[in-house]
């Protein structure tokens, strides 16, 4: 699975945990589990959609706002991928950004 999870954010960029788990057809717990030994690794590291996603509201789930990227080089040639906020999101509408390469950590 730890391979799988690799070649996803390395073809795909930025993706939700959700996005991840859908796509690995695996329980979001499972995956979660999977994407700690690559953070721990320093080869993913974990971002928000928003600076303030998921922190005020609380309307935001934690699998869709909490993205993950590849952080090693052997992903040379691909172009810097841009993450969306989740269209629901209330924090994007208000700051009129959704979409945007600058994640906090």
């Amino acid at each position: 699975m730890l391979s799988a999870i690799k070649r996803h954010l390395m073809q795909r960029g930025p993706s939700s945990l959700a996005d991840i788990a859908m796509h690995l057809d695996s329980p979001p717990t499972a995956v979660s589990g999977m994407l700690e030994q690559w953070i721990r690794k320093g080869r993913v590291r974990r971002i928000r959609a928003t600076p303030s996603c998921g922190t005020s509201c609380c309307r935001c789930e934690p699998a869709v706002t909490e993205l993950y990227q590849w952080l090693e080089s052997d992903n040379a040639g691909s172009r810097e991928h841009a993450a969306a906020a989740p269209r629901d999101c209330s924090h994007a509408a208000r700051s009129g950004k959704t979409k945007g390469p600058n994640f906090s950590a």
